[in-house]
C-alpha cells in the first residue's frame, strides 16, 4: 500500500507529481487522474479539454506545517449543445469544491473549530495548527452551514435563556430522546410556543418548568399533550419556601441572656464579743467620751482634753455601744459603690477593667463617689473571674434549609446532630423538616399518587410558607402530578441552557442572534 493512500486517503483521486518544502509550508504538486469529467449543469461526461490552470488549495497541516496543494485542473467543453454551461472546470471528489480555497477536509476541520470556539479563540487555535485563518472567515463558515433538518419529537423539552439578561429572552426546544436542540425561538411568550407546536404536530409530552407562559402556550398549541413539571424546579420552589419559613422561626434559636452576677456575700457578723488591747482601749475611750458629753462638753472641747481628732469624737459619740466600733469595717460600713458592684462584676467578666471607662459608666448610672474608692475596689476584683467565651451563634437559615432538603443519608454526623438540636429547640422547625422531607421523598420516589394527601395535610398545618407552596401546586396540578409520575424531566434542557451560556461568553455578546442560533443547533 502506498504511503499516500495511508496518510492522505482524500488525495487518492490525484496523481502526485512532487512534494517539496517551501519556507514553513509543505507543497504538493498534483493533477487529476481521470481522463474525463462530468458537467455540473447537465451531468454530461466530457473528455474534450478547453484549457488548464493551477489552483492552490489549503489542506490540513502535516507535521505542524502548512500544507498547500498546487493542483493543475482542466476546463472541459460541455458536449450538450442545450446546456447553459459551454465550459466547466473539473472538481476532485473529497478535495475541491467550486470557488473553494480550502480542501473539503480542511473546511470540515475549520467548521468544527469554529462551532466549538467561535471567532477569536478559533482563529488563535488555527494559527497554532498551521491552518491560519481569520476570525471573520470562521464566522462566515458558521453562517454558511445549513441548519439540520429535525423531525418533530414525541417528547419535547422547553426552557428559556437570556439573550440579554433582564431585557430579552429566547426559548430553546430540545428533543428529549436525543437530548439535542431542534429549534430556537426569538422570545418566551405563549403565542410563539403555541404557533410552533401548531406547525409541528405530533408532540405527546412537554417537559417544562413552572412558568405560566409555557403552560399556556403548550395548552393552546398541543392540547392533547401531557405537560410534565420539572422535578428540580419543584424542589427549588420547596427550598425557597423552607428558607422563608426557617428565617421566620430562627429567633427561637437565639441564645437566652444569662442573669447578671450577684456580688459576693458579706461575711456574717460574729455574735461573740471581741477581746484584746485594741478592744479594751476602744471601750475605755467610748466611756470617756460619753462621760464628758453628759458633763456638757462639746466635741472640740472633748477632742482637746482627750487628744483625739474631732471626727473620731463624732464616731464615738454616734455609737451607742462600743462593740459596734470594734466589729470589722466591711460588715458595718456602707459604701456609695455598693449599688454598682453587680454591674462592675459583670463588666469585669466581659473583659472591661479600665478605671476611667468604668467610672464614666457608673457615674451615668448615679455614682457620686470618688475615683479612689472605685480604684481600690477594682484592685480586689480584677482577675477573679475569666471572660466567658461568647455563646455560639445559631446556624444560618441557608444552612438549616440545606440540612432539611438534603437526604438524611447524605448528611454528615455533625450536620445531623446540629439539625436535631435545632428541631429540639423549636417545634415549628421540626414540623418544617418533617413536611419538607415528606415532599422530597415524593419527588425522589415518583409518588404522584400520594401528592393529594400531602397537599391536604400541609394546607392544614401551622407553617404559612408551606401552605402557600401547597396552594401553588394546585394551580399547576396536572403537570405536577405528571412530574411526580413520569420518568421525564428537564435535566437535558437545563444542560443545554448551560451550554448556551458558555457559547454566549465565548462570543462576548457581540454576535447577532443568527450566529448564536447556528452554534446552538450545530455544535456537538
Amino acid at each position: 500500500m502506498e504511503l499516500v493512500e495511508v496518510l492522505f486517503p482524500h488525495l487518492t483521486g490525484l496523481h502526485v507529481e512532487r512534494v517539496f518544502a517551501k519556507g514553513n509550508s509543505l507543497r504538493v504538486q498534483a493533477r487529476a487522474r481521470a481522463a474525463s469529467a462530468t458537467c455540473p449543469g447537465c451531468s454530461s461526461t466530457s473528455s474534450r479539454v478547453h484549457s488548464r490552470y493551477e489552483r492552490r488549495i489549503t489542506d490540513p497541516a502535516v507535521g505542524c506545517r502548512e500544507a498547500v496543494i498546487h493542483l493543475r485542473v482542466r476546463r472541459f467543453f460541455c458536449p450538450n449543445a442545450d446546456c447553459a454551461k459551454k465550459t466547466f472546470v473539473e472538481q476532485i471528489p473529497e478535495v475541491t469544491v467550486r470557488h473553494g480555497r480550502y480542501s473539503v477536509l480542511a473546511r470540515q476541520v475549520l467548521e468544527t473549530i469554529a462551532l466549538a470556539l467561535g471567532g477569536r479563540a478559533g482563529a488563535r487555535l488555527t494559527g497554532r495548527l498551521a491552518v491560519g485563518v481569520g476570525r471573520m472567515t470562521l464566522i462566515r463558515l458558521i453562517r454558511r452551514l445549513p441548519e439540520p433538518v429535525m423531525d418533530t419529537p414525541s417528547v419535547l423539552g422547553v426552557d428559556d435563556f437570556a439573550l440579554r439578561r433582564g431585557h430579552r429572552y429566547g426559548t430553546v426546544l430540545i428533543n428529549m430522546h436525543t437530548r439535542r436542540p431542534i429549534d430556537v425561538l426569538d422570545d418566551r411568550t405563549a403565542d410563539t410556543l403555541a404557533a410552533w407546536l401548531d406547525t409541528h404536530p405530533g408532540v405527546q409530552i412537554i417537559c417544562r418548568d413552572r412558568a405560566g407562559a409555557y403552560a399556556e402556550g403548550a395548552a393552546r398549541g398541543a392540547p392533547t399533550a401531557t405537560q410534565v413539571a420539572d422535578r428540580w424546579h419543584l424542589l427549588k420552589n420547596l427550598s425557597d419556601a423552607v428558607d422563608k419559613a426557617v428565617a421566620h422561626h430562627r429567633r427561637c434559636l437565639q441564645p437566652q441572656p444569662e442573669p447578671e452576677p450577684q456580688p459576693p456575700p458579706s461575711p456574717p457578723i460574729s455574735s461573740q464579743p471581741v477581746e484584746g488591747r485594741l478592744a479594751e482601749r476602744t471601750r475605755t475611750r467610748h466611756a470617756e467620751v460619753h462621760t464628758l458629753i453628759t458633763q456638757g462638753l462639746g466635741t472640740y472641747a472633748i477632742s482637746r482634753r482627750l487628744g483625739l481628732d474631732p471626727k473620731t469624737v463624732h464616731r464615738y459619740a454616734d455609737a451607742a455601744e462600743p462593740d459596734t466600733l470594734i466589729e470589722p469595717n466591711t460588715a458595718t460600713r456602707t459604701s456609695l459603690l455598693d449599688a454598682h458592684k453587680p454591674y462592675l462584676h459583670q463588666r469585669c467578666t466581659e473583659g472591661v477593667t479600665g478605671t476611667n471607662q468604668l467610672l464614666a459608666e457608673i457615674r451615668s448610672r448615679g455614682y457620686r463617689g470618688s475615683e479612689r474608692t472605685l480604684r481600690r475596689y477594682l484592685i480586689n476584683i480584677r482577675g477573679t473571674s475569666t471572660t466567658p467565651p461568647p455563646p455560639p451563634s445559631p446556624p444560618t437559615s441557608r444552612d438549616i434549609t440545606t440540612w432539611i432538603m438534603r437526604p438524611a443519608g447524605k448528611l454528615s454526623e455533625q450536620d445531623t446532630t446540629a439539625l436535631e438540636q435545632v428541631c429540639s429547640r423549636c417545634d415549628d422547625m421540626a414540623a418544617i423538616r418533617r413536611t419538607a422531607r415528606e415532599f422530597a421523598d415524593l419527588v425522589r420516589e415518583r409518588g404522584g399518587t400520594k401528592l393529594r394527601a400531602w397537599v391536604d395535610k400541609t394546607q392544614e398545618g401551622p407553617i404559612a410558607e408551606l401552605r402557600s407552596f401547597a396552594s401553588g401546586l394546585r394551580k399547576d396540578w396536572d403537570a405536577v402530578v405528571a412530574g411526580l409520575t413520569h420518568p421525564w424531566s428537564s435535566g437535558a434542557v437545563e444542560g443545554n441552557v448551560n451550554r448556551i451560556k458558555m457559547l454566549k461568553r465565548q462570543m462576548y455578546g457581540r454576535a447577532n442572534t443568527d450566529l448564536l442560533r447556528k452554534r446552538i443547533l450545530l455544535a456537538t
